[in-house]
């Protein structure tokens, strides 16, 4: 199969992002992971920075946006819940999810879907994937401050929104359990790399894992 890796570059007036993805970097491939992110807000560094090393991606994702407005803008746009017609894919979550879809290409040889859990101390969060071009996202995340760092959680269920939608996945997120909010929201991130990981692995074929042999 070819190398499955893209670099995407989006500007408007509120954001302007570069991403460039592999997604062939696990453990013992060829391919030295790398993982360089700038976003201007920490957290979510962080969490981009965990659902990178645990799904075996490299990812440099930069990012400039209007921080002084607020945090909206360069973690999530208001799409797809905005009415009227959509912005472009240029907030952090929505570039990420194309820049994914497009490594991926056609949707051939892989297992398709995917499933994680993952603990932090007292957290522990499970993520289903499928990745069909059936974009649909579920979130149950629990968490109760309204900021984490400099990352207003109300972003979160927006972050996997957009993912999913920009990528062509259905997606479900649940936070199982966990006192800590920051334990919740990384162990959610890193359930889904881990989800990510397994439903991207190539299984040697070249079949479309589907019955209606498309996807």
């Amino acid at each position: 199969m070819a190398a499955r890796t893209a670099t995407i570059h989006r500007k408007t007036n509120e954001t302007e992002i570069e991403v460039s993805i592999n997604l062939d970097c696990q453990p013992g491939s060829s391919n030295a992971q790398l993982i360089d992110i700038s976003t201007g807000i920490g957290f979510l560094d962080h969490m981009y920075t965990a659902l990178a090393k645990h799904s075996g991606m490299s990812l440099t994702l930069k990012a400039k946006g209007d921080l002084w407005i607020d945090d909206h803008h360069t973690a999530d746009t208001s799409y797809p819940f905005a009415r009227g017609p959509m912005r472009p894919p240029s907030d952090t979550a929505i570039a990420l999810g194309t820049a994914f879809k497009q490594a991926l290409g056609e949707v051939r040889g892989i297992r398709r879907y995917g499933t994680g859990f993952a603990p932090l101390d007292e957290a522990l969060s499970r993520a289903v994937i499928d990745i069909c071009s059936r974009p649909y996202c579920y979130t149950d995340l629990g968490i109760k401050r309204e900021k984490i760092g400099d990352l207003s959680t109300e972003m979160f269920p927006h972050i996997f929104y957009s993912f999913a939608m920009a990528s062509g996945c259905t997606l479900h997120i649940d936070v199982l359990r966990g006192q800590n909010d920051h334990h919740r929201a990384e162990s959610a991130f890193k359930a889904l790399a881990i989800a990510i990981r397994e439903a991207v692995t190539k299984t040697g074929g070249t079949d479309i894992p589907s019955t209606k042999g498309v996807l």
